[in-house]
């Protein structure tokens, strides 16, 4: 995708978020924030089967850029396993959301994956689960 297709995309998803509001029956929420932008983001999940994210939601409050990315991302990880949110790290979700349309602004654009692999590490504990790492399903 070219910038445009990026900067499009993101709009939409501020414009009509996806994802979006409380969850009812979640089994684990977390909240975040971004003090430098006055961002908040809520994450609520419900676990599915082995570990995957059956329904995940958001809630939040802040600049343009958290709210479009935390949509985007609820939209990319819905049904993933556990797992594969855990090993996401802030470059895959900024090469998703277009890196030079969220460069200055990293910050804003990865506080909802911060806040869902915290929801993910609340529901581990809450379960008596350690965190399921690669090196842990690999026996290393």
């Amino acid at each position: 995708m070219n910038r445009q297709d990026y900067t499009e995309t993101l709009l939409d998803h501020i414009e009509r978020p996806r994802h979006y509001g409380s969850l009812p029956g979640a089994d684990v929420t977390a909240t975040g924030a971004n003090p430098g932008c006055g961002d908040t983001i809520t994450v609520y999940l419900k676990a599915g089967p082995d570990s995957t994210a059956q329904a995940v939601q958001f809630e939040g409050e802040g600049c343009s850029i958290s709210r479009g990315a935390a949509s985007i991302l609820m939209a990319m990880v819905q049904g993933k396993p556990f797992a594969e949110i855990e090993a996401m790290n802030y470059n895959d979700l900024v090469d998703r959301l277009g890196r030079d349309v969220v460069l200055t602004r990293v910050r804003c654009a990865t506080l909802a994956l911060d806040v869902l692999k915290e929801a993910i590490r609340k529901y581990h504990g809450r379960n008596g689960l350690d965190a399921e790492t690669p090196a842990a399903r690999s026996g290393a």
